[in-house]
């Protein structure tokens, strides 16, 4: 018994002291080894995750905008709040310019190709909202909720202040002219003219038909897409009205006969406003068959107001429907300026076109209403100032009158005689647009 607790007690003995005498070095060696793989695979992992996650940062900064941005993003990003800037900061145009601001922002986000996202990809929510603009659709809209919010009434009492409305036109065809001699087609000289006119939807809707980058041109070149150049050029244009304006009319018309008093203008019965828009539908249109889109939709909003049957019709085109329709104008069109489409030496061109176009249309207006006062006699005569008001900037060229007549005689009142060649002007316009159309559509 006593060898048996001895035996045990030498072999406990040994194996506690087996590691002190190294008699278990193999097997800590193969521990060791396994160890030291097992740590080698750790790192390789551990490189692999780090490979991995970098890797997946670098796409994902590849995907984002910092990394496709370029100056021109940049340049039109600060044109796009220079826009919202001046609708919110001088309440130029906000209704127009900060859509169309927010819109030149959206469509130069700068984006990875193939994702539809931008405003000419195919599949886009921005090009869906872009179709409006392509073919048509939003400015015969527009038109239907200026003619529901717009009374004629001064013009029907005045009818000669309509050749106000027309001698601003010159614009049209000046621009038109200086288009062909800088090398533009006819189809996009002809779009890039009616910018004299000061009327977006009127060049929206004009561009989308001749300069829309679909056409092709008898040498078999296809005519290029313009349409965002000139609209934001009319737009621009139209909300610098204030800027632009007042300084010609100093320049053009006396002190004298800026305090030229016009007799009040004569009562006209709501007959005569209800058959207005009738017989000028038809007029206009047998003239300028083109400009059905446009004038019609004018003359029907109009005749929805003036009929006293369709108050909830009127109510709509001028307000819930022009709003929604202008926003999506307004963003659409702003969207379509991105960079590599925008900033080219045809845009440039283009806006110092319509710069000119816009002094002429006003000119033209103001050294017509002087002429006409030479046939006039007595209180017949009519203030120059109001021929500015013949650019279709509706009603804001109409204002600008009437604030630069009240600086040269507080008592003097224009905006009721200036409204008849402002409406007069978009109707011009729009039959300036359909016979443009008309020879070269």
């Amino acid at each position: 018994m006593k060898k048996v607790i001895v035996i045990f007690c030498v072999l406990s003995l040994l194996i506690f002291i087996r590691p002190a005498l190294g008699l278990g070095t193999n097997t800590n060696s193969n521990n060791i080894n396994s160890s030291k793989t097992t740590e080698q695979v750790d790192t390789i992992e551990e490189s692999n995750s780090y490979s991995g996650a970098f890797e997946g940062l670098q796409q994902f900064y590849n995907y984002t905008g910092f990394a496709n941005v370029t100056s021109g993003h940049a340049i039109m990003i600060l044109i796009g709040i220079i826009f919202i800037f001046l609708g919110i900061k001088y309440d130029y145009e906000p209704l127009l310019l900060i859509p169309i601001g927010t819109g030149v922002i959206l469509g130069n986000i700068p984006f990875v190709a193939g994702n539809q996202t931008g405003i000419y990809e195919t599949g886009s929510v921005l090009n869906y909202l872009y179709f409006g603009v392509v073919k048509g659709i939003y400015p015969p809209l527009i038109f239907l909720g200026i003619g529901a919010m717009t009374d004629f009434s001064s013009l029907i009492a005045n009818p000669k202040l309509m050749l106000l409305g027309a001698a601003a036109q010159i614009g049209v065809f000046a621009t038109f002219l200086g288009a062909l001699y800088l090398g533009f087609s006819l189809p996009e000289a002809g779009a890039i003219g009616i910018i004299g006119g000061a009327d977006g939807p009127t060049a929206i809707f004009l561009s989308s038909k001749l300069a829309n980058g679909i056409n092709i041109l008898a040498d078999g070149t296809t005519v290029k897409n313009l349409i965002g150049p000139i609209a934001i050029a009319a737009y621009s244009y139209m909300a610098l009205v204030p800027v632009i304006q007042p300084p010609l009319m100093r320049l053009l018309i006396s002190k004298k006969d800026r305090k030229i008093k016009m007799k009040p203008p004569r009562a006209v019965t709501q007959k005569e406003k209800m058959i207005f828009p009738i017989v000028a539908l038809i007029l206009t249109l047998f003239i300028s068959p083109s400009a059905l889109p446009l004038l019609g939709m004018l003359f029907f909003g109009n005749l929805l107001k003036e009929s006293g049957r369709t108050e909830r019709l009127a109510d709509t085109a001028r307000t819930k429907l022009i709003d929604i329709v202008t926003i999506l104008l307004g963003v659409t069109v702003g969207a379509s300026t991105q960079a590599d489409i925008f900033i080219t030496k045809d845009s440039m061109l283009i806006f110092g076109l319509g710069a000119i176009s816009f002094i002429i249309a006003t000119c033209g207006g103001l050294m017509f209403a002087k002429l006409m006062n030479l046939f006039l006699k007595g209180d017949n005569k009519i203030n120059p100032l109001i021929g500015a008001a013949g650019v279709s900037a509706v009603p804001d060229s109409a204002r600008v009158v009437h604030h630069e007549g009240l600086k040269s005689d507080p008592s003097n009142y224009l905006l009721m005689h200036a409204m008849a060649p402002n409406v007069s002007g978009v109707i011009g316009s729009a039959i300036a647009a359909g016979i443009i159309l008309s020879f070269l559509g």
